[in-house]
């Protein structure tokens, strides 16, 4: 144990943490889960198109509706009455969900077999994508000055990335509302499929990270030339790469695959300039011939000029760890950068510290693979301090004026500051964590 990493102690300490709840109700396996508005509401998609929102104060549905004919991709809330969905149907589409439209919504939950089909709230955009591979979509607001959180805040217009229609390892970035397309991101070598991607902004360059078939991952930026230049390009795993989420600090991204391997990268903002020598077949980086050129110089005390340089991808992750355990997916960081969660084939939920990649805590209920891990925002990490028990600590100020609330109030502030994990696995359960 080292005294560098906050969460070992707990992590011993709480050897066997229980579910706060489980949530019932989907015939199909559990793909996709979020949370929105403030925690107050978890969305969960399954493998039939259905979605699922939970009102976690009173751990009861209060929409539920078929958004796809196939299976869920991915999900994400858009501020606070717009939702955003993408399936195996090939179509990404933008709900209007405020609180005031679940009331017309039907509150029957998946495996209940209606008469009728279920009223579907209002959609205000719908874009055709190619959803061969697998891959979720991304998005991030249009104007770097936004805040690229998960949840995408009151931005009026945002960008899409999704797997390109012809070429499966390009990507096209969609301009929303308006539905056009303005940037196809070509990789320069053969990766196979887009695996996952993640789109946001970044040194005031639009940047784009993708991980691949193969198992590499890649940084990829916008040049105010109007060109895409790829400044980091890696193969940290022998596997497709399952799943990378980014850095709330923008200072690294992790990915898992379907190896055991769990990797931390940089995100470089410059390609990195690399001595080179002239040969035979043209400028190759020679840093071993330059020392022994250099040292030559020395001992002669010739004068030589320095070699030329040229500039390249960076290509060393700043971290790898084999966990022991293959396919881990959904990897997914907390708000306050201190902790991962990963979903596993062998139906496990792993906790994880960013800071050291060690193994916190093994989340066990589910008997059959886990496919989806959600975090709460916990805001800022002096605010999401816990205590022992893994529950955050109210203080003298926060009791008292919690005695003061009504029964309802006191179970919004409850569901909505607490640190929850949600895991969804093929059972079509949801287990509900309030853990570290």
């Amino acid at each position: 144990m080292t005294p560098s990493d906050p969460f070992a102690g707990r992590a011993m300490a709480a050897a066997q943490p229980t579910p706060k709840n489980i949530l019932r109700g989907h015939r199909a396996q559990v793909h996709v889960a979020t949370f929105i508005r403030g925690n107050e509401r978890l969305v969960i998609g399954d493998a039939d198109g259905y979605i699922t929102v939970w009102d976690l104060a009173v751990m009861r549905p209060t929409a539920v509706w078929q958004a796809h004919a196939k299976a869920m991709l991915g999900i994400q809330g858009w501020g606070p009455d717009k939702i955003i969905t993408h399936g195996r149907d090939n179509k990404l589409i933008v709900w209007k969900l405020a609180t005031a439209d679940e009331a017309g919504l039907s509150k029957a939950l998946p495996v209940e077999d209606l008469p009728v089909p279920r009223q579907q709230p209002w959609v205000l955009h719908q874009l055709e994508v190619n959803t061969m591979n697998f891959c979720s979509f991304s998005a991030c607001a249009r104007r770097s000055h936004h805040d690229d959180t998960c949840d995408l805040g009151d931005s009026p217009d945002i960008l899409v990335a999704v797997p390109n229609t012809l070429l499966s390892e390009a990507v096209d970035i969609y301009s929303l509302p308006s539905q056009s397309r303005i940037h196809t991101v070509k990789p320069r070598t053969q990766n196979g499929m887009a695996m996952c991607l993640r789109l946001f902004h970044h040194d005031r360059c639009l940047t784009l990270l993708a991980a691949f078939e193969n198992g590499c991952a890649t940084v990829q930026r916008l040049e105010s030339s109007g060109a895409w230049i790829t400044t980091y390009r890696t193969e940290a795993h022998s596997q497709p790469v399952l799943s990378l989420d980014l850095d709330p600090g923008r200072a690294y991204f992790l990915t898992s695959s379907a190896d055991s391997m769990i990797a931390k990268h940089p995100i470089p903002t410059a390609l990195q300039a690399v001595a080179c020598l002239p040969d035979d077949d043209g400028v190759v980086a020679m840093d071993l011939e330059r020392r022994s050129l250099l040292s030559e110089a020395a001992n002669s005390s010739a004068k030589v000029p320095s070699p030329p340089e040229r500039r390249e991808e960076w290509k060393h992750p700043l971290k790898t760890v084999n966990t022991k355990h293959a396919g881990q997916q959904s990897l997914m960081i907390r708000s306050d950068g201190k902790i991962f969660a990963t979903a596993g084939w062998d139906a496990n939920i792993r906790v994880y510290s960013c800071k050291t990649l060690r193994e916190l805590a093994v989340l066990q209920w589910h008997k059959v693979g886990a496919y989806a891990v959600a975090l709460a925002s916990v805001g800022t990490p002096s605010a999401a301090a816990a205590s022992d028990s893994g529950t955050r600590p109210l203080s003298c100020k926060d009791s008292s004026s919690t005695a003061l609330l009504g029964v309802k109030d006191r179970r919004i502030r409850q569901a909505t500051k607490a640190h929850w994990i949600a895991a969804g696995a093929k059972d079509g359960k949801v287990s509900l964590w309030d853990v570290y």
